[in-house]
């Protein structure tokens, strides 16, 4: 599931900045670096997934609520 070049491209460009740079500049570089590495994965916020986990949830019953009618209208039909 994770692409290990990316990961290895990542850490090789990690230890390029880090050798050629002062350490103020470091965070600011590292926080553009992992952004950037982070915009090439297909990644969803937290906001978005918690978000899909309700919409599923609610499929989910609908779905339970579905069945149940279907064998309940089955049942009436055999009778």
């Amino acid at each position: 599931m994770i692409n290990t070049k990316l990961l290895d491209e990542l850490a090789g460009k990690f230890t390029t900045v880090l050798a050629n740079l002062p350490a103020g500049e470091v965070d600011k570089n590292v926080r553009a670096l992992l952004s950037t590495a982070f915009s090439r994965l297909d990644l969803v916020s937290r906001e978005e997934f918690d978000v899909q986990q309700g919409v599923l949830a609610k499929a989910r019953e609908k779905l339970a609520e579905l069945e149940k009618r279907i064998s309940e209208l089955e049942g009436k039909k055999n009778n």
